[in-house]
């Protein structure tokens, strides 16, 4: 299935980074292959940041969040999605977490504030997020009758619910034609326990 131009942002200067996944309607469709994908998923800690910023994975999948600066992270997600805390691990080391629910998981690390990443969990093989000019191409979908649904980061559940649609998909390309969704500015996020982050040392 090819999306050319499907996503429009709103208040913003970037189309990148929507993500838009396909759920079968009919049990036909169900019953194909959606065993989770056995490559590797990783979401590393480098120079303070994510990378990458935003990770699709299907449900079942096991993300690895390996440390590869020099100083400590702990990363944790206390949202809608998998809540989860990994505590405190040091340079060189891996921890994994298994997504084995549906949902969005907003990810922090408990010492530097600035570092944040999504893991968007769907049920479906069938997903994908849109590049920087907006365009996405979902490969590979089974002939049949699916649900379309829209996450983007910033946009409220209600605006989202309001781009669901249902698509036939048959053996040639389907064009989902353009989506455009709404952004609002990202509130400020608290550590782990809820509380104000306290100013940090640029040497860690």
């Amino acid at each position: 299935m090819r999306s050319s131009d499907a996503v429009k942002k709103s208040m913003h200067f970037s189309d990148e980074g929507v993500v838009i996944w396909l759920t079968p309607v009919n049990a036909a469709t169900a019953g194909a292959d959606t065993a989770p994908p056995k490559g590797r998923l990783q979401l590393a800690q480098k120079n303070k940041e994510f990378v990458p910023h935003l990770l699709v994975v299907q449900v079942g999948s096991v993300v690895e969040f390996p440390n590869l600066d020099p100083f400590f992270h702990n990363v944790f997600s206390q949202f809608n999605g998998k809540r989860f805390d990994l505590g405190l691990y040091e340079s060189g080391t891996t921890k994994s977490v298994h997504f084995n629910r549906q949902g969005v998981s907003y990810i922090f690390c408990n010492i530097h504030p600035d570092m944040s990443a999504v893991v968007v969990a769907v049920p479906t093989p069938y997903y994908a997020s849109s590049s920087a000019t907006g365009a996405l191409t979902i490969h590979d979908v089974a002939p049949g009758v699916y649900e379309m649904h829209v996450w983007a980061m910033g946009s409220s559940e209600i605006s989202l619910s309001d781009l669901e649609r249902r698509v036939v998909v048959s053996a040639g390309s389907v064009n989902l034609g353009t989506v455009t969704v709404d952004e609002a500015a990202v509130t400020p996020h608290s550590n782990k326990f809820g509380e104000p982050y306290l100013r940090q040392s640029s040497n860690y």
